[in-house]
């Protein structure tokens, strides 16, 4: 049995969506406007984004993606920066990562 579908509720479907796709290589399925939008990732986790006028995830509430390397987080971080995000560098922790308020309200940490 594993995990395969998650739902996140986001003060911007849009957006979030487009983050998800840009940077982590989620597919988008289905959308209804700005209300409603299915992504698949590659090992067909099903995230679903809805909409929420008040997203208030507690403070450690957060969703992760896991890298191969060192290399390919810091190449995300990289890019992240290079396109006007305020992200911190990655540091050693429980592994090599940083976290980053990603559009919608929500945190997204990338690791290895």
């Amino acid at each position: 049995m594993k995990l395969n579908h998650l739902n996140l509720t986001v003060n911007d479907v849009h957006a979030a969506r487009e983050f998800l796709e840009k940077y982590f290589d989620l597919q988008t399925r289905h959308t209804r406007g700005n209300s409603f939008a299915v992504l698949f990732d590659d090992d067909e986790l099903v995230l679903t984004l809805m909409k929420g006028n008040q997203v208030n995830y507690p403070k450690t509430f957060h969703i992760g993606f896991i890298q191969e390397t060192e290399e390919r987080v810091n190449e995300i971080n990289q890019r992240l920066k290079d396109d006007g995000y305020d992200v911190e560098p990655p540091q050693r922790a429980h592994g090599w990562t940083f976290y980053i308020e990603a559009p919608g309200g929500f945190t997204v940490e990338v690791l290895c």
